[in-house]
């Protein structure tokens, strides 16, 4: 195999493992959010907005590949 298709290998592999740990880390904040929710707590406006904006943001990257 030649570097130009290792290096693309990797690069998928390596993509691949970015996008798991963002979904890891959204799916993280979400269950957070909702075990909050489910105790009856109230989860602070700040604490929501600034969850908007890291979905924002990160929606915003994914469309800008």
């Amino acid at each position: 195999m030649d570097d130009t298709r290792e290096a693309v290998s990797a690069a998928d592999t390596l993509v691949a493992e970015v996008m798991q740990a963002l979904a890891r880390t959204c799916y993280d904040h979400k269950q957070g959010l909702e075990g909050q929710w489910q105790r009856g707590e109230e989860v602070p406006t700040e604490e929501l907005r600034v969850a908007l904006q890291r979905y924002r943001s990160f929606f915003d990257r994914l469309l800008n590949i």
